[in-house]
C-alpha cells in the first residue's frame, strides 16, 4: 500500500468514525433521556397509543443500536434498525406537514435514515471493534461478510 493509499484510507476510517458518533449521539442522548424519565414517557406515549412494553423497546434500540453505531460493533444492523426506525417515526409522527415544525421533523427523520443507509453499505470503518472482529479467525468467512 502506497503512502498517498494509507493516508486516503486514514482519513475515511476517521469520517467514518466521526459520522459514527455524530448519528449515534442523537439516540444515545434521547434513549438516555426516555429512560432517565421513563413514567413521564410512558405517560406521554400512552396519549398517542403507544403501550408500555414499546416504549421499553424504542429505549432498547436507540441505546443498543445507538452505543453500537458509536463503538462499531455490529454497526451495519445496528444502522438498518436506526434507518427503519426513522422511516417508522417520519411516517407516523410527523406527516401533519401544515405545520412547519412537524415538516422540519419529518425531513430530518428521512435525512437521518438516509445517512444510516449509507452506513450500513459503507460499514464502520478502521476504528472500530467490527474491525477487530473481522479479523477474529473463529468467525465464519459467510458471517464475517454479512455482519461486518
Amino acid at each position: 500500500m502506497t503512502q498517498t493509499s494509507k493516508i486516503k484510507t486514514g482519513l475515511a476510517d476517521a469520517v467514518l468514525l466521526a459520522g459514527r458518533l455524530l448519528l449515534a449521539l442523537i439516540f444515545v442522548h434521547e434513549g438516555t433521556t426516555l429512560a432517565l424519565h421513563f413514567m413521564r414517557t410512558v405517560e406521554a406515549m400512552a396519549v398517542v397509543g403507544i403501550s408500555a412494553p414499546l416504549v421499553v423497546g424504542v429505549i432498547a434500540l436507540q441505546l443498543g443500536a445507538g452505543l453500537a453505531l458509536a463503538l462499531g460493533v455490529f454497526a451495519r444492523i445496528g444502522a438498518i434498525m436506526l434507518g427503519l426506525f426513522c422511516l417508522a417515526t417520519a411516517t407516523l409522527f410527523h406527516m401533519d406537514f401544515s405545520s412547519q415544525n412537524e415538516l422540519l421533523h419529518f425531513e430530518k427523520d428521512l435525512a437521518i435514515a438516509g445517512g444510516m443507509f449509507v452506513l450500513s453499505i459503507a460499514g464502520s470503518g478502521g476504528f472500530s471493534l467490527d474491525r477487530l472482529l473481522r479479523q477474529m479467525p473463529s468467525v465464519p468467512g459467510p458471517l464475517r461478510r454479512i455482519l461486518f
